[in-house]
């Protein structure tokens, strides 16, 4: 680099788009001790760190003549122990692969073989259950998630008889109080499906896939509660119905599923990322695997039962761990590199809502509420410079002697030719180097192919002459 240039402020290489989302990359999968009944099409919750299992069918004999299951069972994730509990009064599968849970019980909506409005309350502190109010539309394979102390429920079939319906999809969505004992009607689906999926992230329901006939949908609708409207998001790009999804650090994991219930099920594992609308692949399931559950437990998720086959369905009572390395970003909420009393208000903004952008407390996901110990983790890398991802190289030119140009990024040091200046407090961002013009330059190894890879370079530049080079590179691929 040979110009007139007076002054070089700062460089900075970027290579691809940067994101907020929390990074993610997992482990292997690690089978734990199996469930004492195998079982597909059942429902799973989580209570004090213990997972329920709850009714579903038994391997099939024939086509659709699985025997519907009452059975209650715990999994204690620290022990990796199973216990059982007081059986479900009515035995019943088909049920939802959602989360419903309030003030710490458990409610079973719907399902069933003919189609159910029943509503069975199953107190785990208690081992017993109570009766809740009908649920106004029978049916089963539907979608129920709690959000706000209310349990919502989308969609579904009347029932699995396809002679009596033709498997065409409810777009029905009905709100119950468990306070109150009251459901309520609520604005309709844009597109009825069955054996789908609804999750929570930040005050909205995404239901994802399911179908309307016989194969699956790729289809993402989104609920806003606190608005009572739709709106639809970029579809998985899996066609699948009997899947699982569960939500952690933010991201919505949907596991397994079919694309209908004739052909064999998918071991898939895809990852949706609300913010940036985005799906990406991740570890597959172990087997093949569709009517699963998943639960999250401290950063874990635990994949349980199912069936690995087409009808005749067998059912499984396999358990499988899978354990997440997740890194939380640091928390420069406003994106500005530096973490300063702006992020502090940010948080503060948010304080007491359960955002997993500014829950980051503990480690790696939060605990579902901004409070005190986000702030005190915050507070410990008050600061701090926070340097984006992407960055390939970033020379801050701040050194005060010495023939090399420190790259803060990486290993992608800078070596002065000629003899220019170090200005370590004269920089635009930081510092700077001065060059007389004539043969002074900064040269590096060759950080990137420029035919192959497409990139940004920022610079401060003071002075210097029309048609003079500011970045050159030679004697490349």
């Amino acid at each position: 680099m040979k110009t007139r240039i007076t002054f070089i402020i700062i460089v900075l290489v970027i290579t691809f788009v940067l994101t907020n989302a929390r990074s993610t990359q997992a482990a292997a999968w690690t089978q734990k001790a199996d469930m004492p009944t195998p079982r597909w099409g059942h429902l799973a919750a989580v209570v004090n760190d213990k997972i329920y299992v709850i009714g579903g069918i038994a391997s099939e004999p024939s086509f659709m003549n699985g025997t519907e299951l009452s059975a209650v069972e715990e999994y204690e994730p620290a022990t990796d122990t199973w216990t059982q509990k007081a059986d479900m009064p009515v035995a019943r599968g088909y049920l939802t692969k959602s989360n419903p849970v309030v003030d710490g019980k458990i409610y079973v909506i719907g399902g069933g073989k003919f189609g159910s409005s029943r509503v069975d309350v199953y107190d785990p502190a208690m081992d017993t259950w109570s009766r809740g109010n009908d649920m106004p539309t029978p049916r089963v394979l539907l979608a129920t998630v709690a959000w706000d102390d209310k349990i919502y429920a989308f969609g579904g079939l009347s029932t699995t008889n396809v002679a009596v319906n033709r498997l065409q999809a409810l777009d029905v969505t009905e709100v119950y109080n468990p306070k109150t004992d009251i459901w309520k009607q609520a604005a309709p689906m844009p597109q009825g499906v069955w054996e789908h999926s609804a999750n929570v992230v930040d005050g909205k329901i995404y239901v994802v896939g399911g179908a309307y006939n016989v194969n699956a949908l790729q289809i993402l609708q989104v609920y806003d509660p606190q608005t009572d409207t739709w709106t639809k998001a970029t579809p998985m790009p899996l066609s699948a119905r009997g899947f699982s999804g569960s939500v952690i650090c933010g991201n919505i994991y949907a596991f397994g599923g079919w694309l209908n219930s004739g052909q064999r099920p998918y071991s898939d594992t895809w990852v949706y990322d609300y913010m940036a609308d985005t799906w990406t692949q991740a570890d597959p399931l172990p087997d093949l695997r569709a009517e699963l559950t998943t639960s999250v437990i401290n950063g874990k998720i635990y994949a349980i039962g199912g069936t690995p086959r087409q009808h005749n369905c067998q059912a499984t009572s396999t358990v499988y761990e899978y354990e997440l390395n997740l890194e939380p970003p640091p928390p420069d909420f406003n994106g500005d590199e530096i973490i300063d009393s702006t992020d502090v208000s940010i948080m503060i903004d948010y304080w007491h809502t359960d955002n997993p952008l500014y829950d980051i407390a503990p480690a790696p996901c939060g605990d579902g509420i901004v409070d005190v110990q986000d702030l005190i983790v915050l507070s410990e890398h008050l600061f701090e410079e926070v340097l984006p991802e992407s960055l390939v190289a970033y020379w801050k030119l701040d050194e005060t002697e010495g023939d090399i140009a420190y790259d803060s990024a990486g290993g992608n040091f800078g070596t002065l030719s000629g003899n220019p200046i170090w200005q370590p407090d004269s920089g635009q961002v930081v510092g700077a180097l001065q060059f007389d013009g004539l043969d002074d330059y900064m040269s590096t190894d060759k950080v990137l192919n420029p035919k192959f890879v497409e990139f940004s370079v920022f610079a401060w530049i003071k002075g210097g002459s029309p048609g003079q080079v500011i970045i050159s590179q030679k004697n490349s691929f």
